[in-house]
């Protein structure tokens, strides 16, 4: 049986309480299975409209549509630039930009993207579900 002293004891629960504070959400949530971190922001830089979700796949969850987005990335092993655009999506000209991230995980390497789209409906028709975090992206 291990016994701490007070000085030793109280140092361990600092250092705890500093690594949970600096620590990435991402992190504490979840470290193992297939995850990403979702945002999506109006206009091409940081604003503050900006939304998000953490999609896990293993089981989905934590996503408005996160079954639907766990197969969309499934069939591209979860390269979202790989996600083949809608061919029957007809969107308007209107410039109204949203840039939409994700960083993660999947099958345990690095994901990482970026991309900033005219408008959501052209965002939409690229990335199906994956960035469907918003009430204007979660009807189908």
């Amino acid at each position: 049986m291990t016994h701490l002293t007070r000085p030793a004891a109280a140092g361990l629960l600092a250092a705890a309480a500093v690594l949970t504070l600096t620590a990435p959400a991402t992190a504490l949530v979840t470290r193992h299975g297939d995850w990403l971190e979702i945002t999506v922001t109006r206009g091409e830089e940081r604003s503050g409209d900006t939304r998000g979700a953490l999609l896990r796949c293993d089981p989905p969850q934590g996503h408005p549509r996160a079954a639907e987005a766990s197969a969309q990335l499934a069939t591209v092993d979860g390269d979202i630039g790989a996600l083949p655009a809608r061919k029957d999506a007809i969107c308007t000209l209107v410039s109204a930009p949203v840039t939409a991230e994700a960083h993660g995980r999947w099958h345990g390497r690095p994901v990482t993207y970026r991309e900033t789209f005219a408008n959501r409906c052209e965002m939409r028709a690229r990335t199906g579900a994956v960035f469907a975090v918003d009430a204007e992206e979660r009807r189908g």
